[in-house]
């Protein structure tokens, strides 16, 4: 022990208290916009299925097709390996947790279309397909066999089918209502958002509908797809989407990027559309700096080449979607929007890889920061963090199991939980 120090001040008490009153609005401020992340299951995909298509069986036909995909083109482990380039000892594992997957959870978040991919119909024809996709979701989370999350992308507010959009918003929810209320999986897409306004416009509407069922107020989220230039940087050169989310007032759950339209719109060519355009790069990153500690998840796009055809067509498509996938999880995008019943499989098998290589490593640094038993590299609270986050995310999806992530870390799921999301203001997570 060395000599004890004389601690001296100069200030009187009263300046940190001014300092604290002063600041006490931007304390509100931060605690109002930047929350933090809910702490929830993120999908790791979205699949669309038009409204008139829907079936009570899409979901198990998906895994069924994705399954038969594997057995033609790839019958097992080391073939599927080989196509993709995954590391020879994690072809089993991946292949496995792969297989299981589509046999027990095929689908993580449907949406079910009445806007691209439905298109212009009559008003009763819509009708009633919205009434239908409200019984069918309600009855699947009724039998069990709902995927964790599910619901429907509408038209959007712009004036040609605002009218149609708004309809059939309230047809659908207003069917869940009648078979029992809200399921807590249910997920609402607003497309093509371009102003503020209509952000804020859509946000009205379900006010007008919670006030009607007499739900509590902002018991209905929704994603804002972004599929144009001017929702990322507006007339006065401003970022548009970070206003959208402020005029989602609390609401908005995820940012969901879409590939063509956006694409189209600030005139890249067909045949150069696609994910890891660098257009698509720069939209992606000014949305995921717009979100980041708001709480709003950023997703991924889709591609549009269908594993489809001879084998050599499928494999080739299926490397594609592969290669998209693992770019789009290493650039922190841990969503993406899957088109096929074939692209469930390397969907998966990319997210497993993506997991599955990085386990021993993330929980080693865990563990020692746990531990403060240093090495080779000096983490910090905020690398803390995003360990814990990529192991959760990891035991979400199924690419881990929650035994071995405690066997190599020493922390249980509330104990990852707790270095994931900790209180604003505290530095560090004491060890358990």
């Amino acid at each position: 022990m060395g000599q004890q120090e004389k601690v001296a001040t100069s200030l009187a008490g009263a300046v940190s208290e001014e300092i604290s009153a002063s600041l006490t609005a931007v304390d509100a401020e931060l605690a109002r916009r930047y929350p933090g992340d809910p702490g929830t299951r993120q999908p790791v995909h979205t699949v669309y299925v038009p409204g008139d298509v829907f079936e009570p069986g899409t979901l198990r036909s998906w895994g069924d097709q994705a399954l038969a995909a594997l057995d033609e083109h790839a019958p097992d482990a080391a073939a599927f390996a080989v196509v993709l380039g995954i590391p020879e000892e994690l072809a089993g594992p991946v292949h496995d947790r792969v297989r299981a997957k589509l046999e027990r959870e095929p689908v993580e978040d449907l949406r079910i279309d009445f806007e691209d991919g439905y298109g212009p119909r009559p008003d009763a024809e819509e009708d009633e397909a919205a009434a239908r996709a409200a019984r069918l979701v309600s009855e699947a989370y009724a039998n069990g066999t709902a995927a964790p999350y599910m619901g429907i992308r509408m038209k959007c507010m712009e004036a040609g089918v605002r009218d149609r959009g708004i309809r059939t918003t309230d047809v659908f929810l207003s069917g869940l209502m009648a078979a029992g209320g809200l399921p807590e999986g249910l997920v609402l897409t607003l497309p093509k958002v371009t102003y503020p306004e209509q952000v804020t416009a859509f946000v009205q509407l379900l006010e007008a509908f919670e006030k009607a069922h007499g739900l509590d107020a902002g018991r209905i989220g929704f994603e804002i797809q972004i599929e144009t230039s001017q929702s990322i940087l507006a007339a006065d050169g401003t970022a548009a989407v970070a206003r959208m989310i402020d005029a989602a007032r609390g609401r908005a759950t995820g940012l969901h990027y879409g590939t063509f339209d956006y694409s189209a719109c600030v005139g890249v060519s067909a045949a150069y559309q696609a994910s890891d355009h660098p257009a698509a790069d720069h939209a992606k990153a000014v949305m995921q700096v717009a979100a980041a500690g708001t709480g709003v998840r950023v997703s991924d796009g889709s591609t549009n080449v269908l594993p489809v055809g001879p084998t050599e067509q499928v494999h080739e498509a299926w490397r594609l979607h592969y290669g998209l996938t693992r770019r789009a999880l290493a650039r922190a995008y841990y969503q993406g929007w899957d088109m096929h019943p074939g692209h469930l499989p390397t969907r998966y098998a990319a997210v497993y890889a993506f997991y599955r290589e990085g386990l021993e490593p993330a929980a080693a640094r865990l563990a020692a920061y746990v531990a403060k038993a240093g090495g080779d590299v000096m983490d910090e609270p905020a690398t803390a963090k995003a360990l814990s986050g990529y192991l959760l995310r990891g035991i979400d999806c199924g690419a881990l199991d929650t035994a071995e992530v405690a066997r190599l870390t020493g922390l249980n799921r509330a104990d990852l939980d707790a270095f994931a999301s900790p209180r604003r203001g505290d530095l560090t997570v004491a060890a358990p």
